[in-house]
């Protein structure tokens, strides 16, 4: 049931690895109330929680029948615009921590969010060393012309290059104030070899069973490497900043894109 002494949450996603960490992390602070799950893999209409609570849970946020403050996407790009163009008309603050959000919906979640009053919080990465590891990149990146990035995940995250990579590249070339300079190939025995490219920044994707969330980064400059590394072991990684984010959706208006903003970096 709703508690109007705490923050009422929504999870979108909740069955998979990363929604199912969050229900727990959820539980365990009085401040923050699980009020309802959704996830199309559902075949329940109720949920049991790790300390013992049921929640409600829908196939969609369409067949939602609960009021909640902040609702959590954890999804993918398609159930993040959904549950902003559907939940922030109706009041509803939002945290997305989904892969491969289009500029289109970090423009309507902006538009919503003024027009509504309420707080959408757009996420690539929720670990606090990722977003230390963009913030390095953009000041190194005035000291070398060539940068190279690695990123490795599990074998079923459905989007390339992580959001994450794509961050750091785009703060790589703010902080170098002009793309990268590329080392040209003259012929790929192996297409896509070189891995893809944005703003000079070479990236590589990788996905193997086992993995969480790794990335890789390696300034070049004539005679030496500089080579930066953040590895996310384990999704409990992710919690401190993932309940920042349910606490600034619901503290402040209009969208705050990236767990930096949140921590002032």
């Amino acid at each position: 049931m709703p508690n109007r002494k705490a923050t009422n949450v929504i999870v979108q996603g909740a069955l998979g690895r990363m929604g199912c960490e969050i229900l727990d992390e959820l539980c365990k602070h009085d401040d923050l109330c699980l009020v309802a799950a959704v996830d199309i893999r559902s075949d329940t209409d109720s949920l049991t929680l790790s300390n013992g609570d049921s929640i409600p849970i829908s196939n969609s946020i369409d067949e939602l029948q609960v009021e909640a403050d902040v609702i959590v996407d954890v999804t993918n790009a398609k159930g993040a615009q959904k549950a902003i163009s559907t939940l922030a008309p109706k009041g509803v603050n939002i945290v997305i921590g989904s892969s491969g959000i289009q500029e289109s919906t970090y423009m309507e979640a902006e538009y919503l969010a003024n027009k509504h009053d309420v707080g959408i919080v757009i996420v690539p990465n929720f670990a606090l060393g990722g977003v230390l590891m963009s913030h390095v990149a953009r000041i190194l990146a005035q000291y070398y012309d060539y940068a190279d990035l690695t990123e490795t995940h599990h074998e079923k995250k459905i989007d390339a290059p992580s959001g994450t990579a794509i961050a750091i590249a785009k703060a790589i070339n703010e902080g170098k104030g002009k793309s990268m300079n590329v080392a040209k190939t003259d012929h790929e025995t192996i297409a896509n070899t070189r891995g893809g490219q944005y703003g000079g920044v070479n990236i590589h994707s990788v996905r193997l069973p086992g993995r969480v969330a790794h990335h890789e980064l390696v300034f070049a400059g004539p005679g030496e490497t500089l080579t930066i590394r953040h590895d996310s072991i384990d999704r409990s990684g992710f919690m401190p900043g993932v309940v920042s984010a349910i606490h600034t959706a619901v503290k402040r208006p209009g969208l705050t894109i990236g767990l930096e903003q949140i921590l002032n970096i």
